[in-house]
């Protein structure tokens, strides 16, 4: 069972910054495929960046050039970095892990981008 836990979401102007954080239980957090999703209102849960156990990262087209994902296995947590940040980034967002086969969620964190 692996529980994931994020934080660093909350209310930023446009073009502002926000980082997220999520933290992970388990000793085996190096193996573990980790991801970014968001649900903005009225839509569907949609991929914002995900990282593999071996450092590999894609984005989605519309975050591509000012989010940044990256894990610290020895913190055993995972952070996405958002810069120049849009009303269409409001969401919540959640953390996702995939290990030995299984997916695990987060509880969600918001984020909302407003003047």
């Amino acid at each position: 069972q692996v529980q994931l836990v994020e934080s660093g979401g909350g209310l930023v102007q446009p073009g502002g910054s926000l980082r997220l954080s999520c933290a992970a239980s388990g000793s085996d957090f190096s193996i573990y495929n980790m991801g970014w999703y968001r649900q903005g209102p009225g839509k569907q849960r949609e991929l914002v960046a995900f990282i593999t156990s071996d450092d590999k990262t894609n984005y989605a087209d519309s975050v591509k050039g000012r989010f940044t994902i990256s894990r610290d296995n020895a913190k055993n947590t995972v952070s996405l970095q958002m810069n120049s940040l849009k009303s269409e980034d409001t969401a919540v967002y959640y953390c996702k892990a995939v290990y030995s086969g299984r997916i695990y969620w987060g509880q969600g964190t918001q984020v909302t981008v407003s003047s």
